[in-house]
């Protein structure tokens, strides 16, 4: 197949990339930097210049694949406080895409998160009562929602949800934990820290992406996760281990001064199943689990 992916030289993407073109797909990956580009070019892949931004672009690449994944999000707009922003050039490329892919039963796959149910792990039915009126974090769920009804529209359409996605070269949330942790001389939890984290090896997830793409029926919600839940206080208690620091709670109220913009991921309950989307597509995760990996001291 032919694959248009945004998003490819990050770190899900990269996987993907690789995974695809392992299989024998053709990838062409958007680059919106000489880095972005050169990553993708090494990869094997070919090269596409710009940003989700561009519409035009984004439209004709869907055009010309057999395939778009959707992983290209602007994080370094939404950490900076303008979030809003964000989502809505996110919602723009998604339109921009399902509009062009209308009718041509292709696949279309889209990047998104795992819904909060605090005390239950989130399932691939949950999560589904949102509209575009949604508001805060929520508006980025309900472009998935979008996605999911491109299925009525001759769309072959399905909606990644990522958990916490760890492995070697890992940039986001656990390496932040441990930075922090590194700074504060402390590995800390938020109150009892018994609340979870899903989460889910890299290379399982490229796995998945690919299977998907060749695989998954219209309207796919599809759960990424390979570890339904670990409590933070067990990643704490390893990442003080390695550290040779102490571990111990921080209060609700001094969340924010410890980890920063972390509190808000670090006191959350994410767990989240996958029973449905391992069924659907054969997928069976096969790499070191969430604790094994962090023991294993590559984030060190």
């Amino acid at each position: 197949m032919r694959v248009f992916i945004t998003g490819g030289s990050g770190w899900i993407g990269s996987g993907a990339v690789r995974a695809l073109i392992a299989e024998g797909h053709q990838v062409t990956g958007l680059a919106r930097s000489d880095d972005s580009a050169a990553a993708l070019a090494a990869a094997g892949a070919a090269v596409r210049r710009g940003d989700i931004g561009d519409l035009g672009v984004l439209r004709d690449e869907a055009l010309a694949a057999d395939a778009v994944v959707h992983l290209a999000f602007r994080h370094d707009i939404a950490f900076s406080g303008r979030f809003d922003e964000a989502v809505d050039a996110d919602r723009a490329a998604a339109e921009a895409i399902g509009e062009a892919l209308a009718g041509t039963g292709k696949a279309f796959g889209l990047a998104s998160g795992v819904p909060v149910t605090e005390g239950a792990a989130a399932t691939e039915a949950d999560g589904h009562d949102l509209g575009p009126d949604a508001t805060g974090p929520a508006r980025r769920y309900a472009i998935g929602e979008y996605v999911l009804g491109l299925a009525e529209r001759g769309v072959r359409s399905m909606v990644f949800r990522f958990p916490i996605v760890y492995g070697a070269g890992d940039p986001g949330f656990t390496a932040t934990m441990v930075q922090v942790a590194r700074d504060k001389g402390l590995s800390a939890w938020i109150g009892e820290g018994t609340n979870r984290w899903s989460g889910v090896h890299r290379d399982d997830a490229a796995d998945l992406v690919r299977l998907a793409v060749e695989q998954a029926p219209a309207g796919s919600t599809l759960h990424v996760v390979g570890d339904e839940g670990v409590a933070i206080r067990d990643l704490a208690a390893v990442i003080g281990k390695r550290l040779g620091i102490p571990t111990g709670s921080v209060a609700p109220e001094d969340a924010a001064a410890h980890f920063g913009w972390l509190a808000g991921f670090i006191g959350a309950d994410r767990a989240a199943s996958s029973e449905a989307t391992r069924e659907l597509l054969g997928w069976k995760p096969e790499r070191p689990g969430f604790l094994a990996d962090l023991e294993e001291g590559h984030y060190f």
